[in-house]
């Protein structure tokens, strides 16, 4: 038992009218580039957790083969969210990946809830994120591309204000002509709109 238990099995007794008369290992298959994304999220300064309903044995046993640092096992799916709850505690933003019913607690106290599309609908229905392949590495592409987004906002919010600080006193003064105000407004949009859509050529070029 202990031996299943520490490579990775999940053990379920049977036991029908309350006679114990066997016992089987099962085990879950690890999702492609699994080690390789959670590898890239710890290179990105990311602390990974392992929240799951198996036995500590089991759940110690597959962070250390995908190289995951902290393990929370034995929780059921209160217990899920009440760990991102304290974690939370921390000041600690958090983004939970999940995709089964048991996670979808966790996926809705999550910071952003991330589901995998082939998840369950209540899964699905309470992330914040889907994921509309079947493949993990989409962690990091949508990582990626929220940071590219952010930066992109920043960067608007910056041309907007500069043309603002700068032209209004200008107008205050009677110093601005109402056509070269319009002309300058019209080409602040331009470059938002501009720079904007430099985040979907990026892309498309990745």
């Amino acid at each position: 038992l202990g031996e299943w238990e520490q490579n990775g099995y999940t053990v379920i007794h049977v036991a029908p009218g309350g006679e114990w008369i066997g016992m089987a290992a099962i085990s879950d298959t690890l999702r492609e580039n699994s080690k390789s994304v959670i590898q890239e999220l710890i290179h990105g300064g990311i602390t990974t957790h392992l929240l799951t309903g198996d036995r500590k044995e089991t759940g110690e046993y597959i962070a250390q083969k995908i190289g995951i640092e902290n393990v929370h096992a034995e929780l059921l799916p209160q217990d899920k969210a009440a760990k991102i709850s304290e974690i939370q505690q921390s000041n600690t933003k958090v983004a939970m990946v999940g995709d089964g019913i048991n996670d979808a607690p966790a996926l809705a106290m999550a910071d952003v809830g991330i589901s995998i599309g082939s998840g369950t609908d209540i899964a699905l229905e309470t992330s914040d994120v889907v994921l509309m392949r079947d493949d993990l590495t989409s962690v990091i592409n949508a990582l990626r591309l929220s940071k590219r987004v952010v930066n992109k906002i920043k960067q608007n919010l910056f041309w907007a204000f500069a043309y603002n600080v700068v032209a209004i006193p200008i107008a205050a003064m009677g110093m601005l002509n109402p056509m070269v105000g319009a002309l300058a407004m019209a080409f602040s949009d331009v470059i938002v709109i501009g720079n904007s859509i430099r985040l979907k050529t990026k892309k498309m070029s990745q």
